[in-house]
């Protein structure tokens, strides 16, 4: 341990020495670990970011789709559109199983404005559905009421709009009881969701919610194109009970395999997506650029570490004749290489610590100046020492080697 702290003490020294030297050494680890702490914040604080906007999406929620979340090519547009659609009768059924809580048939339509006397809003969603989505979507209505059951069977052409479209046509006054107009159907808006924000920058409160009965009203299906055939039918919203999502998933595939009379040998002609499997796409994704990210620091780091090596070959040169007097009073071949590996490590390390810090606060001035959000995780800064001192030792081993292997006499008689 005495002998530890003598080197650490030593390759402290030496840097006191030659500050602008040392500096100018570890710049290249400075500039690869602060890239790294940076951009590794901001993902961090976007991975938080998405995750907590998938999850307040609905709590494990399945989706029963036509397509998969993992979008195809355009050939395989047709084939998914000639799939049948999900009916009403299927989420009644779902909605009978043991691990299933509450099931929402969900049919969404873009339509381009809405307009309410001189005001008109942008492009919304026009979502059918029926007294559960608020449920399985985990959706609360502000003022105003839900959908009930009675409206839905009555096919009443009412509706609960996003706090978006109430703040884009109504602004200070009160929407309900007021109406709006779609394709030459009158909408009377009876309640207003509270606001939940963005997903991956998408507003989820510009939409109305109508019954789905009215729904097929607004929208025969025979409009429909292909590609909304596609993707914009019928899919059914699945609140399993709690602790059940896997039973529930396999209650639903079997039950719908068995409507649609799908024989052990054909595959399902639906898709059942749910929570996990968005953030395993977004995960994919983000992988990528942590790759890129990794090899581009890899390169300022090895910039770095030659740095050093070269810095330490001339520091062993310069330093020959106290090398032969340190063997001459007894430091072993060893002391000198620890000596000289320790001082490595050192210099690498303090760049590492420089590069945590200036990469912090570029994380939070970029997170200041712009809507990305920097969060800083333990094992960023673990990685960034890690980095730093496997540096320091990859490249210090080949000047403390060397200058361990010195003949004594030779260097003694070093000028």
């Amino acid at each position: 341990m005495h002998n530890i702290l003598e080197s650490i003490a030593l390759a402290l020294q030496t840097f006191k020495t030659h500050k602008l030297r040392s500096f100018l050494t570890i710049l290249g680890v400075i500039i690869g670990v602060s890239t790294v702490i940076a951009i590794l914040s901001l993902i961090e604080g976007l991975n938080q970011a998405v995750t907590g906007q998938i999850r307040s999406l609905g709590s494990d929620v399945i989706y029963l789709t036509k397509y998969s979340m993992v979008r195809r090519g355009p050939a395989e547009i047709e084939k998914i559109a000639r799939r049948r659609d999900f009916t009403p009768d299927d989420a009644i059924a779902i909605s009978r199983l043991p691990s299933v809580a509450a099931t929402a048939p969900v049919i969404e339509r873009q339509w381009n404005k809405l307009k309410y006397h001189n005001k008109e809003s942008g492009q919304i969603s026009i979502i059918g559905s029926n007294q559960y989505f608020s449920k399985v979507s985990n959706r609360t209505v502000q003022s105003g009421r839900d959908l009930t059951e009675s409206d839905v069977a009555h096919r009443r052409n009412v509706g609960v709009i996003g706090s978006k479209v109430a703040a884009d046509l109504f602004e200070e006054e009160s929407p309900i009881g007021k109406e709006l107009t779609i394709r030459g159907k009158r909408i009377r808006i009876v309640g207003v969701f509270e606001e939940k924000g963005a997903f991956l920058g998408q507003s989820m409160d510009n939409f109305i919610l109508v019954p789905y009965s009215f729904f097929e009203k607004l929208f025969p299906g025979k409009t429909l194109s292909i590609f909304d055939r596609a993707f914009s039918t019928y899919s059914i919203h699945i609140m399993p009970r709690p602790k059940k999502l896997d039973s529930a998933i396999d209650e639903v595939r079997e039950l719908m395999r068995r409507r649609r009379g799908l024989t052990f040998d054909k595959p399902d002609d639906f898709e059942l997506n749910t929570q996990e499997m968005l953030l395993d796409i977004y995960h994919s994704i983000t992988q990528v650029g942590f790759v890129a990210i990794v090899a581009i620091a890899a390169i300022s780091l090895i910039v770095g570490g030659i740095g050093i090596m070269n810095i330490m070959l001339v520091s062993v040169a310069e330093r020959t004749r106290e090398i032969g007097i340190r063997k001459a009073v007894g430091a072993s071949n060893r002391n000198i290489l620890l000596q000289f590996l320790f001082e490595s490590v050192v210099l690498a390390l303090i760049g590492g610590i420089i590069g945590i810090v200036f990469g912090i606060l570029l994380a939070k001035l970029i997170s200041a100046v712009s809507p990305l959000k920097a969060a800083v995780a333990l094992w960023m800064v673990l990685l960034g020492f890690g980095f730093s001192a496997a540096v320091g030792i990859f490249f210090g081993i080949y000047p403390a080697h060397r200058a361990a292997g010195l003949n004594p006499i030779e260097a003694l008689r070093y000028e």
